[in-house]
């Protein structure tokens, strides 16, 4: 363990490292191709050409504050998403667990329960195909400019087009988790007068969030990335806040990869927490 983490950190220290060195040829070309012609001497070494596209960039006006509210956007529209996108999740994936586990049973006795059950599930698989079959950013923008064209709030708008969509992915992962149980545990539960949602209840779930834990957070680590496409509806998240930085000050390089640096890092943090909490469960199984 000690190994993949000396590893993982010498990772990231030559990516963060590669990007300072290109950051400083970079301006370090600016600085010669901006040089005056006729021989003279360019005083300004690249260390002052850093600071000085730092002060621009970032001090200049507060321009940091800008990036600092685009993270705080970002994170709350990944939370509220990610939130949605477990609710909807669990439900489509009930919908549909329960209809493929006791269909035949259901189909015999010609209940009602049977059809309403049955068109449940229709709706829920319409729901996977057209979600799963479309870009995120075409959702974003039909619930933005015509579903919520007369609304204002843009953070919850997006949160809802971001968790619409996770929650398609979100219902698989579960429904997957569930159908990988053996069947077996179904009669277990059966067998000790427990009804199906007893059985799914104190038997079946906690073996299923044991098993996709580790990818439900991976799926919220991609969420947090999808949100980057939420300034196409004038959300002023991360991506969107270095964007204009970029624009006000006509120097792209700097406030586009500390964007990159931010997300960077973000997702690493979320990538330990991740490896840390797979470890736990490989521990407990033992």
């Amino acid at each position: 363990m000690k190994r993949k983490r000396i590893i993982a950190f010498l990772i990231c220290a030559v990516v963060i490292v590669s990007m300072a060195v290109c950051f400083c040829v970079a301006a370090g070309a600016a600085g010669a191709a901006d040089a005056p012609s006729g021989g003279e001497q360019v005083t300004s070494s690249w260390f002052d050409d850093i600071k000085a596209q730092f002060k621009l960039n970032f001090i200049d006006k507060d321009r940091w504050k800008s990036l600092l509210g685009g993270l705080g956007n970002t994170l709350r529209i990944t939370l509220y998403a990610a939130l949605l996108g477990v609710a909807i999740g669990i439900v489509i994936a009930a919908i549909r667990t329960t209809y493929d586990n006791n269909r035949e049973n259901m189909k015999h006795s010609r209940s009602i329960g049977y059809y309403v059950l049955g068109f449940f599930n229709a709706l829920s698989k319409i729901y996977l195909t057209v979600i799963r079959g479309t870009p995120v950013v075409v959702q974003l923008l039909i619930i933005y400019f015509i579903i919520f064209a007369t609304s204002n709030n843009d953070i919850m708008i997006a949160s809802l087009a971001f968790g619409i969509n996770s929650g398609a992915y979100v219902a698989e992962i579960l429904r997957g988790g569930i159908m990988s149980i053996d069947k077996g545990q179904f009669e277990a539960g059966r067998s000790i007068g427990f009804n199906y949602v007893q059985t799914m209840y104190y038997i079946i779930i906690p073996q299923v969030l044991k098993n996709v834990l580790p990818t439900l957070l991976n799926e919220f680590i991609a969420l947090l990335k999808e949100t980057s496409v939420a300034g196409y509806v004038g959300v002023v998240d991360l991506t969107r806040a270095g964007n204009a930085i970029r624009g006000a000050t006509f120097s792209a390089f700097m406030p586009l990869i500390a964007v990159a640096l931010i997300y960077l890092v973000i997702v690493l943090v979320l990538t330990w927490i991740v490896g840390i909490i797979e470890r736990r469960l490989r521990k407990s199984e033992r």
